[in-house]
């Protein structure tokens, strides 16, 4: 076994003449495939092998992908301590590899491979099949060297699929490519992003936006005032959904029980205490505090989140995309605490608190851009992505 890879083996086609033919997927163990151990990165479901498929893993082989192995990730996906998203693109083990966004960790991990990433809109991919952690904010994301082949990924697994009660009742929207104009095009820049960049990384930026200036695209500063409390809402509505999702994971039914316990309540506190690494246990223990301590806190979180939801809308209906940094530069590359594991999603975490699409898009400074759109504005977003990825071609 290898660094980049957590299991290797490889499941063949199920299909001879699908859209996905010759791609090779690679995912996290956190999405179910028959049979692998799906372990999630975590001590909690160690040694569970999946009963069956997820509905993403399922559509992939249908549409005539191959499954080539899980990839190592941080714990259920939180963070990026000990993940290795991307490498198996780095070393071209893989065509495409799934990997979980809870808070910006795709998009992150893209920017780290020098790849690209992208988030889909909230209900438009099936969560059936994953251990997840933030149910109203994850979304199993898409990381390639190209657009047409998130797209075709994208294609492939979209859709209502009845065995995931969590995805809304709407139509899926058209995710076939459109022609790009740059004359008839508005890119959104968040004013305050702007005033809050570091100098050097305001020069970075400002070159990228007069690069689209240049090629025709119309931008267009707009006012955010509040896009800095998305990074509160999230840690604390992210945080009570992780606290109540880890309270099935009890080493009655999954992980690995705690063997010199005298009763059931100590078997499950003693093995609960060992199911999780310090970080994530840090994080279920903040959740908590907010569940039944200061639960006045998360209701104000939430109602906050509904503002900035529909704050957010307003911004997109101004603009046909909207371009965000991805990086923050002051944060720790390899983070200690959950306070500096936040610092590096405070420009990613928007997109998991309104459920919008995002678009990473590397680049050769170094540090890559997102570029956002309406929600289920999917398909147009990596429009834009394809016509930037081919130079500018129509």
């Amino acid at each position: 076994m290898d660094s980049v890879f957590f299991y290797r083996n490889n499941i063949k086609a199920a299909s001879r003449s699908g859209a996905l033919q010759k791609i090779k997927i690679a995912l996290q163990p956190n999405i179910s495939v028959a049979g692998w151990p799906t372990e999630a990165g975590s001590n909690a479901l160690a040694g569970f092998k999946a009963l069956e498929n997820a509905t993403v893993a399922e559509h992939a082989v249908k549409a005539g992908a191959q499954l080539i192995g899980y990839t190592r990730m941080s714990e259920f996906g939180f963070g990026l301590k000990n993940s290795m998203a991307g490498s198996a693109l780095q070393k071209k083990a893989a065509d495409v590899e799934l990997v979980l966004d809870l808070a910006g960790e795709a998009r992150l991990a893209a920017l780290r491979a020098g790849v690209c990433g992208f988030k889909p809109s909230y209900g438009l991919v099936s969560r059936f099949g994953l251990a997840g952690l933030i149910p109203s904010m994850e979304a199993i994301s898409i990381l390639s060297m190209n657009i047409k082949n998130i797209r075709g990924i994208l294609q492939a697994v979209a859709g209502a699929d009845e065995r995931d009660s969590s995805m809304p009742e709407e139509k899926t929207p058209d995710l076939k490519p459109t022609k790009i104009d740059p004359k008839k095009t508005t890119l959104g820049v968040i004013k305050e992003n702007l005033s809050e960049m570091p100098a050097k990384e305001r020069e970075s930026f400002d070159r990228k936006l007069n690069e689209f200036k240049k090629a025709g695209f119309s931008v267009k500063e707009l006012p955010f005032p509040n896009f800095s409390q998305f990074l509160a809402v999230h840690q604390i509505v992210g945080s009570v959904e992780a606290s109540s999702c880890a309270g099935r994971y009890d080493s009655v039914r999954y992980g690995k029980r705690e063997p010199q316990a005298k009763n059931w309540n100590e078997m499950y506190l003693s093995s609960r205490g060992a199911a999780f690494g310090t970080l994530l246990k840090s994080y279920l223990i903040q959740g908590a505090y907010f569940q039944f301590e200061s639960y006045a806190a998360y209701e104000n979180a939430c109602r906050l989140r509904a503002r900035l939801v529909a704050q957010m809308k307003n911004l997109t209906a101004q603009a046909d995309f909207i371009i965000i940094p991805a990086v923050n530069q002051a944060a720790s590359e390899n983070p200690a605490t959950l306070a500096e594991t936040y610092t590096q999603f405070i420009y990613t975490v928007f997109a998991n608190v309104t459920g919008q699409p995002v678009l990473f898009l590397p680049d050769k400074s170094g540090a890559g851009f997102q570029f956002t759109a309406a929600r289920l504005g999917d398909g147009q977003l990596l429009s834009l992505g394809e016509y930037l990825q081919g130079g500018g071609e129509k």
